[in-house]
């Protein structure tokens, strides 16, 4: 059985000069999604004769994948096209079907990725049920960094085991975060603002500390009308702005007040503590 071929932007024959810009663009639909948590983000591109016929990205955990997505879009038009993928085509059934599975029944002739799926359930199992299939399938090797930086978290977690932690911080030239009496309550901008929106709408949960709460009791929520969307962008993600992220309050004394905007959320934590003790 043929194994998947391996090879970099500058090792292309002249007649598949062009895939890089069809990988670059299916990695610009898998940024399309804020957050598919606790999938990955994806892209998918369909070409035929140099013209795509089928584009598609993964919305949401539980919605179509990406080539399912554009398989859908290219219909008949599928058939002994090339597919150009930011991750392996998965090989599992979960909420939903095997990508790979599809990807053979709608007939397309090769298959281009840009990264193996580190998920044990595929790990290179994608590709060969592909290439069993006689399916040709080829790595840009140049996109894999692009496409595990589309969606760090979930490389980091499948890999490693752990998350894949930003720490947030807002402070003057001076090292400082807030005027001396206490009464400030921003020194970023608006545009900061929004980036770290978005960068609440694409985590899984925002932690702050006991300190932070009893100084500025912050909602820790994601404000939708922060993020300065785009109406269709908007619309792209309406699935996965409707849960907010997961509120963690780093409290090991419990001292967050009833009184509190996220009270709630160590009251479950005292009840486990005090069965525990």
């Amino acid at each position: 059985m043929k194994a998947m071929k391996k090879i970099r932007n500058d090792e292309l024959e002249p007649e598949f000069i062009d895939w890089p810009v069809y990988m670059r663009r299916a990695i610009d639909l898998a940024g399309y999604a804020i957050n598919t948590s606790s999938n990955p983000r994806v892209g998918c591109v369909l070409v035929t004769n140099q013209k795509i016929v089928g584009e598609g990205w993964h919305v949401a955990m539980g919605e179509d994948h990406a080539e399912i997505m554009a398989l859908k879009q290219a219909g008949d038009r599928a058939t002994s096209s090339i597919a150009f993928v930011t991750l392996e085509p998965c090989s599992h059934t979960g909420r939903t079907g095997p990508c790979s599975d599809a990807l053979i029944q709608a007939g397309v002739s090769q298959v281009v990725i840009a990264s193996i799926d580190p998920n044990p359930e595929v790990a290179g199992s994608g590709v060969e049920k592909l290439v069993a299939a006689g399916i040709p399938v080829t790595q840009l090797t140049d996109f894999d960094s692009l496409a595990r930086a589309v969606t760090p978290g979930y490389f980091k977690r499948r890999e490693q085991g752990i998350p894949y932690v930003r720490c947030k911080l807002a402070m003057s030239l001076d090292g400082r975060t807030a005027l001396a009496n206490g009464q400030s309550k921003w020194i970023s901008g608006r545009q900061s603002r929004s980036d770290v929106q978005r960068l609440r709408a694409a985590s899984g949960a925002v932690i702050t500390g006991i300190e932070t709460v009893l100084a500025d009791d912050p909602s820790l929520n994601v404000r939708i009308s922060d993020l300065n969307l785009h109406p269709e962008e908007l619309a792209r993600n309406e699935f996965s702005l409707s849960t907010q992220p997961l509120r963690v309050i780093l409290d090991s004394r419990l001292r967050t007040p009833d009184t509190a905007k996220n009270s709630h959320i160590t009251g479950r934590g005292k009840d486990l503590l005090h069965r525990a003790a």
